[in-house]
């Protein structure tokens, strides 16, 4: 993915951040006090960049695609 011209607050690991099953959405903790915010699609489709819905910082979330969807795919037949 080209972020050019993207100014990257910091990079997350995917591990660090809170996972909402019924927004299917990840968040993690900005220093504004809100919080940066990735939909699971997002990271479906190979994005990597979380934004705050109250600022302009945005954070590079860490990942790895395949062992990220394996594992989630796990944690899901888990839950049915």
């Amino acid at each position: 993915m080209s972020d050019d011209g993207l100014s990257i607050y910091d990079e997350i690991e995917i591990e660090d951040m809170t996972f909402d099953e019924v927004l299917q959405t990840y968040f993690y903790p900005c220093p504004c006090g809100d919080r940066f915010q990735i939909a699971l699609d997002d990271l479906r489709d190979e994005q990597d960049i979380a934004v705050c819905p109250s600022c302009s910082l945005m954070i590079r979330v860490i990942f790895d695609l395949v062992g990220y969807s394996k594992a989630f795919l796990k944690k899901s037949a888990s839950l049915t």
